[in-house]
């Protein structure tokens, strides 16, 4: 069943064109990622999604029922954490919770429970009565997460959820994704990770300069490039006039250099890894390893724009 529809959505600011006719769907009790660089366009599409921004154009669909039109029906089928920190310093993390459920009408000992098993859920039930300002950014991050969930909505979306923290928070939040979603939520994942998205979602939708360029499992994007192969040698003596001339080469379609490593991508390495080694012996260029990578979600943003996710 299809939770979230997104059809020809647009939003302007100042006569800037932010999001340009985004289109896609968001299957219930799937983990859907939305990837792409910082100012793509991903966190617009997310407040428009949850009617905390009104969209120019087009419609916006969260369990059959229009944003536009219905926005309070809406919000209480959403549960958002948001890219920057939306918790009170002055309440402890229990108060910060409770205050959350009580916005969506939880009260009594349905309010006491669920604070319990939301602080329980994110690893903070034994820093329940301690205030945020004592937390590490990690933690604030997990304690956002369990006053987004308390309300157990049908749609739980996390907007660069992982920005700024440490590995072991990082990881923790990554498996809390997932635990969400095996308990039956349906959660957006927006990130400029590659790495994060490809190890959790279940399809991705890459983004850029407003634009949904591509959609679909994993299996399906890698398979867009599947035809391009990344070579990346490491060597000495990288010269201009060696990255000059593997850039000449016919069938090589681009070159990069990343600190101490040539990457080079074309159809096929395995008829032209004969030039490539003759290329670099005659600029003396002395390798010191070389490898073929299969293509990933970053090879083929790259593919489709030009430049990489951390542009």
């Amino acid at each position: 069943m299809t939770l979230a529809v997104l059809s020809d959505v647009v939003k302007r600011y100042d006569q800037k064109l932010t999001v340009d006719h985004v289109n896609f769907n968001i299957e219930e009790g799937e983990i859907f990622g939305l990837l792409g660089p910082n100012g793509a366009g991903k966190s617009t599409t997310i407040s428009m999604i949850c009617g905390l921004l009104k969209y120019d154009s087009g419609e916006i669909r969260i369990d059959g029922i229009s944003v536009k039109e219905h926005p309070i029906e809406v919000k209480r089928r959403i549960g958002l954490v948001p890219q920057d920190l939306a918790l009170y310093a002055n309440m402890t993390a229990a108060e910060n919770v409770r205050f959350f459920g009580k916005l969506y009408g939880l009260r009594g000992s349905l309010l006491k429970e669920r604070t319990e098993e939301a602080l329980a859920f994110t690893g903070l039930s034994d820093r329940a009565k301690e205030k945020p300002s004592t937390f590490s950014g990690g933690m604030k991050r997990r304690l956002n997460i369990a006053c987004a969930i308390m309300h157990r909505p049908k749609l739980i979306i996390m907007d660069e959820p992982t920005v700024g923290i440490d590995p072991q928070s990082r990881n923790h939040i990554l498996e809390s994704v997932k635990a969400l979603n095996r308990l039956g939520s349906t959660i957006i994942y927006t990130s400029h990770y590659m790495e994060e998205v490809a190890a959790i979602c279940d399809r991705v939708a890459i983004m850029d300069k407003g634009h949904i360029i591509a959609c679909g499992t994993e299996k399906e994007l890698r398979e867009r490039v599947a035809h391009e192969e990344k070579i990346v040698v490491k060597a000495t003596n990288i010269t201009p006039g060696l990255i000059s001339e593997l850039g000449k080469h016919p069938r090589i379609n681009r070159v990069e250099v990343v600190e101490d490593a040539v990457e080079l991508y074309l159809p096929s390495s395995q008829s032209e890894l004969q030039d490539i080694l003759f290329i670099f012996s005659r600029h003396e260029g002395s390798i010191v390893s070389l490898h073929i990578e299969e293509p990933d979600l970053e090879t083929l943003f790259l593919s489709l724009t030009g430049r990489t996710l951390r542009d």
